[in-house]
């Protein structure tokens, strides 16, 4: 059977409901499982490790070091392996694997080393990077390109109502259970997660399947290819300033409540969950604009918003006004995760998804976190509406580097 006749026959025709989609049905259960388990994991492993260590900051921020390195590390790796392995088996391996770490740190937790529980963190975080662009690609496999904005919104959804959700979750279960119950939740959350993808479509074999070149040569294509597309630089780009943007204001957004509003530091969750709840409302809204305006104008909206809520979040000075700021910010995020994430699939080829996906990842992963171990230093020596008002404007630098890019044509098989 050639190429072009298992793409036709993986592909649904554009008039094929997303919702009655059993591929979008079957990943989405998958997603909704696997933010539970991540959920509860985040927030029972931080509260325990606080218990445990009297809140030293040095062990609570080796949470952070552990979830995030793996995507400095793995990222193109897992990429380069997503693209080389069937994707629907990597990912049923990948929450299974999962499932067996987080059942053998449960048993080291009970026999006495309470400082494995980083380790849960560690490995998921590992093995996610491979997991994930294989997703990438069976969502460019499973749906026609008039549908690929649609799934990453309702993706986004899933993702926004755990914001909202999880933290509560993973509180009340560690609170109420305990961490040894909550690792069990975390273990048969990544079983029933692979349960529910092992019922998906399978994997369509074709003679591009047998490898003719190795590892290290494919990572080479793999930035070439990106270096070789202008919307992907592009999109290389608004990475590097997104993650610059977000490294800085993230840190210090506890001292936008204490300095700015002059309120106690527990206020900060009002702006979480006004900033959850809106993302929520904003990816319903980009579900229904799917398919009416080009991802790239979608994100050019996303930090348009941005800027304007991170620009007003350093002006005011008025609660309310600061909670609105945030809901907007909140409003918008979905365009920028689903225009990037829609762009990645509509102009990469099924090939290269997971390298260009692990070229791209890290570079807003490591500009954030650059920023991030910068921004105590930033604050010492400006105020904070200075640092506000200069990530509001690299949104806008974000903004104006898609505007080359607004009429490029990305579609790709």
């Amino acid at each position: 059977m050639s190429e072009k006749t298992i793409s036709n026959l993986a592909v649904p025709a554009p008039s094929t409901s997303i919702f009655q989609n059993r591929f979008v049905q079957r990943i989405m259960l998958s997603a909704v499982l696997l933010q539970t388990g991540i959920w509860v994991r985040n927030f029972a492993i931080l509260l325990f490790v606080m218990d445990k260590t009297n809140n030293d900051p040095f062990a609570v921020s080796l949470i952070s070091v552990v979830e995030f390195a793996p995507i400095f590390i793995f990222s193109f790796i897992g990429g380069t392996f997503a693209d080389r392995w069937r994707p629907k088996n990597t990912m049923v391996w990948c929450d299974l694997l999962s499932a067996l770490s987080v059942f053998v740190v449960l048993l080291t937790i009970i026999f006495g080393k309470w400082q494995a529980v980083f380790f849960v963190t560690l490995l998921s975080a590992i093995f996610s990077q491979f997991s994930q662009p294989s997703a990438m690609k069976l969502f460019k496999r499973h749906l026609s390109a008039d549908q690929l904005q649609t799934g990453m919104a309702m993706f986004q959804t899933i993702m926004a109502i755990f914001m909202i959700i999880g933290p509560v979750l993973g509180t009340f279960v560690y609170q109420t259970f305990g961490i040894h119950f909550a690792i069990g939740v975390m273990g048969l959350m990544f079983l029933l997660s692979a349960g529910a993808l092992f019922f998906l479509p399978p994997d369509q074999t074709t003679e591009k399947e047998e490898q003719t070149t190795d590892v290290w040569q494919e990572m080479l294509a793999g930035f070439r290819y990106v270096w070789s597309n202008k919307v992907l630089k592009t999109v290389g780009g608004t990475f590097v300033i997104s993650g610059l943007a977000v490294g800085v204001i993230q840190p210090l957004s506890i001292f936008i409540v204490l300095e700015r509003l002059g309120l106690p530091k527990e206020n900060v969750q009002w702006l979480l969950m006004a900033n959850g709840a809106a993302m929520l409302i904003g990816g319903g809204m980009v579900m229904k604009l799917a398919g009416k305006m080009s991802p790239q104008k979608l994100l050019a909206i996303g930090f348009f918003a941005s800027a304007l809520s991170v620009g007003g979040i350093g002006l005011s000075t008025e609660f309310i006004l600061t909670v609105a700021f945030e809901f907007l910010n909140g409003l918008f995020f979905p365009c920028i995760y689903t225009g990037i994430n829609t762009l990645i699939l509509q102009t990469s080829e099924e090939a290269f998804i997971g390298r260009v996906n692990g070229v791209l990842s890290p570079l807003f992963m490591g500009a954030m976190v650059i920023m991030m171990s910068l921004a105590g230093w930033l604050k010492s020596q400006f105020s904070l509406l200075i640092i506000f008002e200069t990530a509001a404007l690299l949104f806008l630098v974000g903004m104006l580097l898609l505007v080359p890019i607004f009429n490029a044509s990305t579609v790709r098989k």
